[in-house]
């Protein structure tokens, strides 16, 4: 009989192994990546592009491209496209980031003949009709609407643009901006941003000789570039001088917390050892951010802190919403806690807690193949190489507590925090 009064014994976890992908570049300038799994009949398909240039006169285009492409081409409506991907049992959708946008297939390897085409249609002769234009104008206008009544939604576009100027990631969308769109130049976007020369074709599951002869075939020489390349390059991020913010609602129950500051990215040095000191922060479940302000306090359900880090710029940043009386002793805590990073080593037991933490939520993210095409895509864009994740994980198994001091006292300036509060305070 099992003893339940012992833990159950664990190892470390030494090693972490990444599947590599195979690398071809089709004749038109397509990069494609694939991920071989080998077992079941199913494969993902990723068609990833670069964002144009941000237009602060037309701030909207990278984004609402994006959201309609299955909205109609020129031989099918967006019915018809739904019906087609559906009657094989495949799944379809776009996804808009801040650097880059995506449609994505899942479908079963035999369905590929009948899928892929569809895909290609889209990606090709998408039309967006003026109707289609008009009812997403109309849509987004009552979302934009809604989503201004909520603190935490204008919290983060505040902060946002705070923090990243007049740029794609400081993008703070008005209802002129929706009213302002034009179909032309919906039209005139799609045809720069989604040719091949822009794409980043990424394969995984099943992928034999005969489903990457059916891709490269459907997505190689038949897929043509435009006359004129993809302009990605971004205008350079410039932080607001004013570091506080506050939008009153005198009859708000809940203020919106978000507090944050300019970071380095993923291919700086001190990134991995910086995801430790933020996981210790506010970065999982048993945080000291969740300890105090939770846990001790009782003033809010939860409150997180996390690194962003994109092509062209990165924040630190802390986010949480809690009872509108106790707003400022909850600012007082956060403080109080990021000055104890400062001036305090971090405990051995607890520094070894967030190692195993970090570690296992590192090998558990890679429970199959799609896993790994994932990781990849986190090194590729950032134009990092494998030996990344190696030092990652490195990092996280030897990084001291006086180092992560040092990292705290060099990073950590609350004076230097932009502020935004929504609510009452």
């Amino acid at each position: 009989m099992i003893d339940r009064t012992i833990a159950p014994d664990f190892k470390a976890i030494n090693d972490i192994n990444l599947i590599k992908p195979e690398h071809i570049q089709l004749d038109n300038g397509c990069n494609v990546f694939v991920f071989n799994s080998g077992d079941q009949e199913l494969v993902r398909i990723e068609w990833i592009f670069g964002n144009l240039r941000f237009d602060p006169a037309k701030p909207l285009l990278n984004l609402t491209v994006n959201a309609m492409l299955t909205d109609g081409t020129e031989t099918l409506t967006a019915a018809q496209i739904a019906d087609k991907i559906d009657f094989y049992g495949a799944f379809f959708q776009s996804d808009y980031g801040f650097d880059h946008s995506q449609v994505t297939l899942f479908s079963l390897n035999k369905h590929l003949q009948s899928t892929l085409p569809v895909v290609k249609d889209v990606l090709t002769n998408s039309i967006f009709p003026q109707k289609e234009v008009e009812t997403f104008i109309r849509n987004q206008q009552q979302k934009l609407q809604v989503n201004l009544q909520k603190n935490d939604v204008v919290a983060r576009r505040t902060f946002n643009k705070a923090i990243n100027g007049d740029t794609i990631y400081g993008l703070a969308p008005d209802a002129d901006d929706y009213k302002n769109l034009q179909r032309e130049d919906l039209l005139a976007h799609f045809k720069q941003m989604y040719q091949p020369s822009n794409c980043t074709l990424i394969v995984a599951g099943k992928t034999d000789a005969e489903t990457l002869k059916i891709i490269t075939d459907t997505f190689g020489a038949a897929w043509e570039n435009a006359l004129n390349s993809a302009d990605t390059t971004q205008p350079e991020v410039e932080p607001s001088a004013d570091l506080f913010y506050y939008v009153e609602k005198p009859e708000a129950l809940q203020s919106a917390i978000r507090l944050g500051i300019p970071a380095i990215k993923r291919t700086h040095a001190d990134f991995p050892a910086l995801q430790v000191l933020n996981t210790v922060l506010g970065g999982y479940f048993g945080s000291r951010l969740m300890a105090n302000i939770r846990e001790d306090k009782g003033y809010t359900y939860g409150i997180g802190s996390g690194i962003s880090s994109l092509k062209n710029a990165a924040a630190w940043f802390i986010a949480t919403e809690v009872g509108a009386d106790v707003c400022k002793s909850a600012v007082t805590e956060i403080e109080k806690e990021i000055d104890l990073l400062k001036t305090e080593l971090i405990a051995d037991e607890e520094l070894a807690l967030v190692r195993n933490y970090m570690l296992g939520s590192l090998l558990g993210s890679l429970e199959n193949i799609f896993s790994h095409a994932d990781k990849f895509k986190n090194i590729y864009f950032a134009g990092l190489d494998y030996d990344y994740y190696t030092r990652y994980s490195q990092t996280i198994k030897t990084v001291t507590a006086p180092y992560l001091q040092q990292l705290a006292q060099q990073y950590l300036d609350f004076d230097r925090f932009y502020k935004v509060i929504v609510g009452k305070y």
